[in-house]
């Protein structure tokens, strides 16, 4: 996605976080959370750098869903958001090469035509849930599934190219 912005990173880290939600962590400040603590951990491991860092949450009500790693976990996620409506926020975060931290968050309102037990079993049969915030991937065929959204879709990908696009500017690169 950062090839959008004309941008070619120098180097990808994943970074070794615990990324459980606090006790009664809201999905906005869950996902600001994250993405700071995983700059500050990439940051760690390149000194000087520009590290750009994000996480994705899905929240349906006072719920923050899980990445999904089984189809039983898929399965629950989008049994829980058929026919509702449901946030995903996508927090990045910027941390300049003289140690500055930038964040910006994308919230993204969505709402799921109701599912059929038909539409689930095809979608997890797919496997494009594997690992996936709230169980699905909007850039793949659960976006036939969303009837109605108010924000972001490249924030709902994982990566808010508006919100990156700024602070990467701020932070002083060239971004077309």
């Amino acid at each position: 996605m950062l090839g959008r912005l004309g941008i070619t990173p120098a180097r990808v880290v994943a970074t070794d976080i615990d990324e459980s939600p606090l006790k009664g962590e809201r999905a906005r400040d869950h996902a600001v959370r994250l993405a700071a603590e995983k700059a500050r951990a990439a940051a760690a491991l390149a000194p000087g750098a520009i590290i750009l860092a994000g996480d994705t949450v899905v929240g349906a009500g006072a719920r923050i869903l899980p990445k999904a790693e089984d189809e039983a976990t898929a399965r629950e996620c989008l049994t829980l958001l058929s026919g509702r409506r449901h946030r995903v926020y996508s927090a990045i975060a910027v941390i300049t090469p003289d140690g500055k931290l930038r964040e910006a968050l994308s919230e993204t309102i969505l709402r799921f035509k109701r599912l059929s037990q038909a539409e689930v079993d095809a979608y997890i049969a797919g496997g494009e849930w594997q690992g996936k915030a709230g169980g699905y991937a909007i850039q793949g065929s659960a976006e036939g599934f969303c009837n109605w959204l108010s924000g972001s879709h490249s924030g709902v990908i994982g990566l808010p190219l508006f919100e990156t696009r700024r602070l990467l500017i701020a932070a002083g690169i060239y971004v077309r």
